[in-house]
């Protein structure tokens, strides 16, 4: 039976890419309702450690994963390997005696603990003065509450991270008040949407990403784009280079390089290092998420319907966060760039056949699962390939970066 597994970024201070929290989605038919937390995260961690392979889905980042209190007394996670796992304790876990001292062993074995939303409690104590992070909802605890609750950790050697951090002015908040890392999506939206003047520099690449996107540009052109950047040429011999391709053979020159990619996928590589320069001032984890929504969008059309329209999906998915990128509002943006009306619709207007794929996609790094049940039912998507298709669009993401 397919299990469905995804994650989501939690950063630093400095909005670089901290960890990831592994989510266990279910299995057919997609729910949750039905399987306990210990069916969950055991099922997570085969699939994950088992099965995948966590360098698929983490690219070498730590995972946060939950454990109820079943399975920490029957001490779990110590099964799997320690650099890898953040062991996050539940918020209904009971801090019995067992517990504390299965918590303590693993804390003393160099294993990392986390305590999920967390409200402060004294019973709790035993499990403070081993833990190294804390998890605190920003958006559902009163500031007050959260004033206190820190005023009560300053005596551990304990970080803070904020979860639910969804906008630019959560993310302020919680670092004035003192968190280390962040979870959420805020760096994915926008911090202002005006009409303003973009730099010299990003006005050339929109109009390298105009120059690609147009059905008329030829492989030459292509070609000439590639041959005069020195960081393009070095970035495609990386890519191509990358476990994600599988080749018995390495590609050492760009000319055979871009033999090997032919037109279609050649145009996409460029369009792809010009997003990742347009996001360069911004969280890396930002290209990383344009990546997976591009090639997860594209796979989700191949097991649609839709197979014909795969391509403007992945082009819709990988655009789908130029407004953030280049802080201007996205039906400015649409209209500089010679691209189809569906991909135009979709993305300024969140309507048309195509914006039905990008709400699976940002529905599924949501955990908004009733969501995606009725938006795969709509576009008449079988659920079972859905899992594949998430995990081959992060292998491709952390492939190319």
């Amino acid at each position: 039976m397919d299990q469905y597994i995804a994650r989501q970024p939690i950063l630093n201070v400095h909005k670089r890419l901290y960890a990831y929290e592994l989510l266990y989605r279910g299995a057919e038919p997609y729910t949750l309702n039905n399987v306990s937390g210990n069916r969950a995260t055991a099922s997570l961690l085969s699939s994950t450690f088992l099965t995948r392979g966590i360098d698929e889905i983490s690219g070498m980042r730590p995972c946060f994963i939950n454990f109820t209190q079943d399975l920490i007394e029957r001490n779990l996670p110590a099964a799997f390997p320690k650099g890898q796992i953040v062991i996050e304790i539940l918020e209904d876990v009971e801090p019995s005696k067992k517990v504390v001292s299965v918590c303590r062993k693993l804390h003393e074995d160099g294993y990392k603990i986390a305590l999920d939303d967390f409200v402060y409690n004294r019973k709790f104590e035993p499990l403070l003065e081993i833990a190294d992070i804390i998890k605190i909802d920003i958006r559902l605890t009163p500031l007050d509450t959260i004033t206190r609750t820190l005023h009560r950790l300053n005596k551990y050697k304990v970080k803070l991270l904020a979860e639910k951090v969804e906008t630019n002015a959560d993310f302020e908040k919680a670092n004035k008040l003192g968190f280390t890392y962040y979870q959420g999506y805020f760096f994915s939206k926008p911090e202002r949407i005006e009409i303003r003047e973009l730099s010299s520099v990003k006005v050339n690449l929109l109009r390298l990403l105009a120059e690609v996107t147009r059905k008329e540009t030829t492989m030459e052109k292509l070609r000439d784009i590639i041959s005069i950047d020195i960081a393009i040429s070095y970035k495609l011999m990386r890519f191509l280079n990358s476990a994600y391709f599988y080749r018995l053979q390495e590609v050492k020159t760009v000319k055979h390089a871009i033999a090997y990619l032919g037109e279609k996928e050649l145009r996409r590589f460029v369009l792809l290092v010009v997003i990742s320069e347009l996001a360069s001032e911004q969280p890396g984890e930002l290209t990383r998420l344009a990546l997976v929504r591009a090639k997860f969008c594209e796979l989700l059309g191949e097991i649609s319907p839709h197979k014909a329209i795969s391509g403007e999906l992945f082009i819709m998915g990988l655009f789908s966060l130029l407004d953030t990128m280049l802080g201007a509002p996205m039906d400015k943006i649409m209209d500089k760039l010679p691209i189809g009306r569906r991909v135009k619709d979709a993305l300024a207007q969140r309507s048309g056949l195509l914006a039905g794929f990008l709400k699976v996609s940002m529905a599924f790094e949501r955990n908004q699962q009733r969501k995606i049940s009725s938006l795969l039912l709509e576009l008449k998507i079988n659920p079972q390939q859905v899992p594949e298709s998430y995990l081959t669009a992060v292998r491709y993401a952390n492939g190319l970066l």
